[in-house]
């Protein structure tokens, strides 16, 4: 957290918290929804200015109940959740690198659901990979030991993981890769979704 905001915070502890109006979409973009876009349940604008980006980046939390906020100042916004608390992007050097630009080193469990779309676990943080990153995963996807074909993953998909076990390559080396339901994922990674007061 920015010591600006620690001050700020410490100055006005009891300043409301504010939902609804910042989301968080499934390629990692950030997005100030306003009442018209909350109303009509659409994504909101895109933020695009790279010092507020960084600043959001920098003060996003959890608090106890799996619900994620940016700390503005005295004033904790709860983000909107499209997918997962953390977007994932393939990285050359690090090999996953988070929406907030750290990287993830340190994955100790994969998951692939339903739709087909990978999660990573490492470090206490739950990511989605960017659906664009899936290509460039699927050579490190193995069953037994060798790539697996795109009709035995389609099979492995459908039976929901039980034609087989799957490995996913890592920086770190190779992990299981499970499967899991898109609508559990909230649940088993305890985290909510969309963040309300009466939460």
């Amino acid at each position: 957290m920015d010591a600006i905001v620690a001050q700020a915070l410490a100055k006005w502890p009891n300043v409301p918290h504010c939902y609804g109006w910042l989301a968080l979409d499934a390629r990692g973009n950030w997005r100030m929804r306003n009442e018209a876009a909350q109303a009509q349940q659409l994504p909101g604008d895109k933020i695009a200015h790279p010092a507020l980006i960084s600043f959001i980046q920098r003060n996003y939390a959890c608090d106890t109940q799996g619900r994620y906020y940016f700390q503005n100042g005295p004033q904790r916004v709860y983000v909107d959740l499209e997918i997962a608390p953390y977007i994932a992007h393939t990285d050359p050097v690090h090999g996953f690198v988070l929406h907030t630009g750290e990287p993830s080193n340190n994955i100790n469990a994969a998951y692939l659901s339903a739709t087909g779309r990978l999660f990573l676990h490492g470090d206490d943080k739950f990511s989605a990979l960017d659906d664009r990153d899936m290509a460039l995963c699927l050579p490190q996807i193995e069953l037994g030991n060798r790539p697996i074909k795109d009709e035995e993953l389609l099979a492995w998909l459908e039976n929901e993981g039980k034609t087989g076990s799957l490995s996913l390559q890592t920086n770190s080396g190779y992990i299981n890769l499970h499967y899991i339901k898109d609508d559990d994922l909230d649940t088993h990674f305890g985290f909510i979704r969309k963040p309300r007061a009466a939460d």
